[in-house]
């Protein structure tokens, strides 16, 4: 079972939602303030939370700046943002804070758990870790423990970025189109953004690149997607 931490300021949204992850057999902890979420994450049994489910728009300690504080404790667990409207700038400005995907609130039922279960499936063992580990230019990508080192240093990377570096490493030079990576790395065959590929990407150079402007390893291809290097 599944344990969801649901962090959500409006009581009758925040009842429906959860209602509805028990329905779907998860077990559910819920917040009604970041300072609360963040402290539930602090308990001795904040450890039990697969996934959090976080509302953007809360009081006091907004859900940035909870994304943040959760990605600063830990880099594994999956965050899910809601966000009330379909706002260009809270999207990206959330993705960027280290949420791995977003919904537009309302959500529908079905869309919610789907997006839960892939944000579960992320974050267990991908299949493409299979086989010896490659080194590119420093960057050593140990496929089969699942660790990033550049230069000897480890390279903490969350479950999406880790996926986005597997699929893209498993073929240097070829080019993968948003839209393919969408589908191989968020499972996102329906309701696909392509900010969610951009803002990955972003998180994923500002780790592994010397200079994140001049990429080495991610690479844009304009007008097609992106590739890994160096070539």
């Amino acid at each position: 079972m599944p344990h969801v931490l649901l962090i959500e300021d409006d009581a009758s949204v925040r009842d429906g939602m959860e209602l509805v992850l028990r329905r779907h057999g998860y077990d559910v902890a819920t917040a009604a303030t970041g300072e609360e979420a963040l402290a539930l994450l602090d308990a001795p049994d904040g450890g039990r939370v697969e996934l959090a489910v976080l509302d953007l728009m809360l009081p006091g300690m907004d859900g940035f700046e909870v994304c943040r504080r959760i990605r600063a404790r830990t880099t594994t667990l999956p965050v899910i943002m809601l966000t009330a409207r379909g706002d260009d700038h809270d999207i990206v400005t959330g993705l960027e804070a280290g949420a791995d995907d977003y919904v537009v609130k309302p959500v529908t039922a079905p869309v919610l758990e789907a997006r839960i279960r892939a944000a579960l499936r992320r974050a267990e063992p991908s299949g493409q870790a299979l086989g010896a580990g490659t080194e590119h230019a420093g960057l050593l990508i140990d496929r089969a423990g699942l660790t990033v080192t550049k230069h000897g240093a480890a390279v903490p990377l969350p479950p999406t970025e880790l996926r986005l570096l597997l699929e893209l490493s498993a073929a240097p030079g070829r080019v993968f189109s948003r839209e393919q990576l969408l589908a191989s790395v968020w499972d996102h065959t329906f309701l696909g953004d392509s900010r969610l590929v951009d803002a990955a990407v972003g998180r994923l150079r500002s780790k592994l690149e010397d200079v994140p402007a001049r990429p080495r390893y991610v690479q844009t291809v304009r007008g097609f997607g992106y590739r890994f290097g160096p070539l």
